[in-house]
């Protein structure tokens, strides 16, 4: 019979650790180890099969306080997953198993964001259906992630593409369809003035005369085109003629956050156009108060708040209004145009306008002719302004928005007219300027070169004159602009003086004066622009809006829902020549006629109507997702009250309410998050939900980098297949293909060819080593490298555990059932006041560690007792659970260690048996002693003075003074 641990089978590694992991995966899945339950609905009580398994949920589970915890959906790549995606998941797993054994009823579950682009892509390069390859994507990436053990609730699980999932989402688009955002309403939990009413208040407000429709006619006079027509520009959902990055390369529309720098489209680099198209909108714009002001209760990164507040973009100021001079223009006459401002204080120093090149005025304001003395650096090479500003335009309408406030040099045509500035009674040049974007203030600024440092590149390149109206100090670069404060300058005229004055006295100074004029109004502004809301896309959920014959949207009632998307042979938009910035949209869906001209009876007769035929984005179903996890089977409303209320309502710990804890990538930090909490406000509004808020606790976990290589031109070239060398001089190389290449490090991913399969590492080390690598290798939100030769370190670390409880060699049990002595009983109850103070914060780097302290204090004992290894062994459970499920079974336990109680410290074990006191003598260290903790001030003075060493120190002088410290210091002065 053989004794080596290597051949008995009974050595923790990779083929037992496997072993191990699918038995006890089996065991919680056919006992429903991890099934929560509801307060009410199919999932309101616990099966019987999970509570009469030993293995199963204790039965008062649901009487318990509940705790959410949500991951940032996955979408199932082809590719699978790679080392890093799994960090968030683990963190919240062994949070989540940390809280159970707290006691509390969690709730955790992932599913998936399955629309989107890449799979749509796939099906135009391959003609394979979008949901065949997202279905085989899902069901890979569903068995990577339980291999890993994850305490999900399955019977959670959905995918944004199910067809009750789609129901859903277009529901919550047919309320917002139907609502309006009245300022005078107050939220119902009445914590804020301005909130979503259905649309029928306001159509009851057109028909009774309380407020006027915009031409002044009668409601009743009102054709229905006309009534909708009203309804548009209220409506939280609406259509417009709205500004698009068109990319005819691809045949659609992409939002901004798929545009690069360069003004390419971030898939295919193709150029991409600003259009102004017929597209679906959200009026995200109605609620950027709340989105700001409800951020102070949320329990989030700060660097995430600032990140919303900044896209957001809240500004107080003024809206100027800057009297037009002459009246030669190609249009109507102008009699002013309309800045917004931050700083009216520099009034004075304004010595030109600009505005977009999408500004409406700009026809208007374009001169017929170029006067004689207009510089030839204004006009564009052009004969007239008009072909200039044109021109102009053309360029301006292929950049991005990024790109053209990124760009340091300067741009501009002049449009041949002047506005007169009111402060100083001097005509300033008009100029159209692609720095000045439409989408903030009102598309036109008062330029103050010598305060503002784009004004100044501009001024400095079409030779503009600059005054100072703050005073900088005496060392300022006469050459170059100061954005600092200081006090007024220059800045004076018969009827206002502010010179002198601080900034926010002058603002308020100027702002008055201007406004007695009538040519002021104090304004709070925005960055934040309405949510484009339509892509041409296939793989999308359909609108559920009809069209009558005068194009008017109709919104199809609950009971068509969900519209489901056709088949169709081609799943590709209409591409065009890439520079084909005229070339307009032509969506997948409309190829079926039969989908897209349907006869229905809507109330008044059979007709026959016209489908949307965009699709919405996938940020649709991210919008809303936390709401169905909390009731995912409902099929006759959105989310039960009671189940909605329990998970995510308000309680003390979270005033707005929302999932407990929200774990994901800081790449999410601004559009997924502002889209979730725009939808859910309204929801809340509308008095479907009790939560205001999605998510109370916000953690971004890092990202895992790796190292990554290079050629000699900068390619990266697969990171497995390169070979380490050391040289002669120990220099260590790298070499691919018989080229030595560059080492770097980088986040883990397609990109770098870098990736780290976490396949890999369940067959080299178990799941389990994984996990605790995972969780060791920093704090959760930090970047960290991994390093596969790192791992066999967790894994030592689990083997030695192992050991604790069971001979190698045998099988048998090892575990003492004797008395624990007291230095054990020590470590072990330091070590378990330090794991609950680390697990609380999400420190579980440390609480590994300190595991290893135990683990390591144990081994050197030469074994440890029972009263060490239950512990030991339900303090493990949140990293290695498979592990520590086996351990609890051999230490006699008949039911799962996932809601074990968690240990408590024993306070008696926490005192130290004695600390060391430093004694000073003149400030220098003279003598250390051990006390007691507990020691009185008198009697460690007593003991201080009495020191050989302190005697001698002090060398027969006398004391004049004693500063104790009980019990860590005691400082002697002598007498002088």
């Amino acid at each position: 019979m053989t004794t080596n641990p290597e051949e008995t089978g009974f050595r923790y590694d990779a083929a037992l650790a496997e072993e191990i992991e699918k038995s006890w995966q089996r065991t919680w899945e056919e006992s429903g180890t991890f099934h929560t339950p509801n307060p009410t609905g199919d999932l309101g009580e616990l099966d019987s099969q999970d509570t009469s398994s030993p293995y199963g949920p204790p039965a008062d589970l649901s009487e318990r306080e509940s705790l959410y915890i949500m991951d940032m959906f996955p979408y199932p790549s082809g590719v699978g997953l790679h080392v890093g995606h799994p960090l968030g998941y683990l963190g919240t797993d062994v949070y989540g198993r940390y809280q159970r054994m707290r006691g509390l009823n969690v709730m955790h579950a992932l599913s998936y964001d399955a629309f989107g682009l890449p799979a749509d892509l796939y099906a135009v390069q391959t003609g394979q259906h979008p949901r065949i390859t997202t279905d085989a994507n899902i069901a890979n990436m569903t068995e990577q992630l339980r291999r890993l053990g994850l305490a999900h609730d399955v019977r959670r699980r959905f995918a944004t593409t199910d067809d009750e999932f789609v129901k859903w989402t277009q529901w919550i688009f047919l309320q917002i369809f139907n609502s309006w955002y009245d300022p005078e309403a107050t939220t119902p939990d009445g914590e804020a003035k301005g909130a979503a009413r259905p649309i029928e208040t306001l159509i009851e407000q057109f028909a009774s005369g309380t407020r006027p429709t915009p031409d002044g006619r009668a409601w009743s006079d009102l054709s229905p085109a006309e009534r909708e027509n009203v309804l548009q520009g209220f409506r939280l959902a609406y259509v417009s003629e709205s500004p698009v990055n068109w990319c005819p390369g691809l045949g659609t529309v992409l939002a901004n956050e798929e545009v690069t720098a360069d003004g390419l489209s971030e898939r295919g680099n193709f150029p991409v156009f600003t259009r102004r198209l017929r597209q679906w909108n959200m009026r995200i714009t109605a609620y950027a108060d709340r989105l700001i002001d409800d951020l102070d209760v949320l329990d989030w990164p700060h660097a995430i708040h600032a990140m919303q507040v900044n896209w957001i973009g809240r500004s107080k100021g003024a809206l100027l209004r800057l009297p037009i001079a002459g009246d030669d223009f190609a249009g109507d006459d102008v009699a002013d145009i309309e800045v917004y401002t931050t700083r009216p204080d520099t009034l004075f120093g304004a010595t030109y306008l600009v505005l977009s090149p999408e500004h409406p005025q700009v026809a208007q304001l374009t001169a017929q002719a170029w006067d004689e003395s207009t510089p030839e650096s204004w006009r564009g090479g052009e004969a007239t302004p008009a072909e200039a500003i044109a021109a102009y335009q053309r360029v301006a309408a292929a950049k991005t928005d990024a790109d053209r406030q990124q760009s340091r040099e300067k741009t501009g045509i002049f449009t041949g007219s002047y506005a007169l500035n009111p402060a100083t009674g001097d005509q300033v040049p008009i100029f159209v300027a692609d720095y000045v974007l439409m989408g903030y203030g009102t598309g036109a600024i008062m330029a103050v070169p010598a305060e503002d440092a784009r004004d100044w590149d501009f001024a400095k390149a079409f030779g503009l004159p600059y005054i100072r109206t703050v005073q900088p100090p005496a060392d300022h670069d006469e050459d170059a602009p100061f954005t600092g404060t200081g006090v007024m300058i220059n800045s004076a005229n018969a009827e206002i003086d502010i010179n002198g004055l601080g900034i926010d006295a002058a603002k308020a100074r100027v702002t008055a004066w201007l406004a007695d004029r009538g040519l002021a109004t104090e304004s709070t502004q925005y960055r934040l622009r309405d949510w484009l809301f339509s892509r041409q896309r296939y793989w999308g959920e359909p609108f559920p809006i009809v069209y009558d014959e005068n194009g008017t949207p109709i919104a199809l009632p609950d009971e068509m829902l969900p519209v489901q998307l056709p088949e169709v042979d081609d799943f590709a938009p209409r591409t065009y020549a890439p520079d084909d910035a005229d070339s307009r949209p032509e969506p997948a869906l409309s190829r079926n006629q039969e989908w897209t001209s349907i006869e229905l009876d809507l109330g008044d007769g059979p007709k026959t109507y016209q489908r949307e035929t965009n699709t919405m984005p996938n940020w649709a179903g991210s919008s809303w997702y936390q709401l169905r996890y909390a009731d995912p089977h409902n099929d006759e409303r959105l989310v039960d009250p009671a189940n909605e209320k329990y998970w995510l309502g308000p309680r003390a710990s979270k005033p707005r309410g929302g999932a407990d804890l929200y774990v994901g990538g800081q790449e999410h930090a601004v559009l997924h998050l502002l889209y979730a909490r725009f939808w859910h406000k309204i929801l809340f509004d509308l008095g479907h939900i009790s939560s205001s808020e999605p998510f109370h606790r916000l953690v971004n976990q890092g990202y895992i980098q790796a190292y990554a290589y290079t050629d000699s031109r900068g390619v990266y070239v697969p990171a497995a297949e390169v070979e380490e060398r050391t040289e002669s001089n120990g220099e260590l190389t790298f070499w691919f293909d018989g080229e030595q290449v560059n080492r770097e490090y980088g986040k883990i991913g397609k990109s770098l060819k870098n990736s780290v399969m976490p396949d890999e590492m369940y067959d080299a080390f178990g799941a389990d080593t994984f996990r605790v690598y995972e969780m060791s290798m920093g704090p959760l939100e930090q970047d960290r490298p991994w390093d596969t030769r790192a791992v066999v370190g967790a894994q030592r670390f689990l083997q030695r555990v192992w050991r604790l409880f069971v001979d190698e060699t045998t099988g048998e049990s090892v575990i003492s059932d004797g008395e624990t002595d007291a230095e054990s009983l020590k470590v072990l109850h330091q070590v378990i006041d330090g794991v609950r103070e680390d697990m609380d914060h999400l420190r579980f780097n440390t609480a590994i560690s300190k595991l290893i302290v135990l683990t390591n204090h144990a081994t050197k004992q030469g074994g440890a007792t029972r009263e060490v290894l239950e512990p030991l062994s339900i303090m493990l459970a949140p990293f290695a659970p498979h592990l520590a499920e086996e351990l609890w079974s051999r230490l006699g336990h008949e039911s799962t260690v996932t809601y074990a109680s968690f240990p408590a410290a024993d306070p008696n074990h926490l005192v130290a048996e004695t600390v060391t006191c430093v004694v000073q003598v003149k400030g220098k260290v003279r003598a250390r002693l051990e006390v007691a903790p507990d020691i009185s001030a008198e009697e460690l003075e007593t003991l201080a003075l009495e020191s050989p060493n302190a005697v001698k120190a002090l060398g027969g002088a006398g004391v004049r003074k004693v500063i104790v410290r009980a019990p860590k210091l005691v400082n002697i002065v002598p007498d002088a």
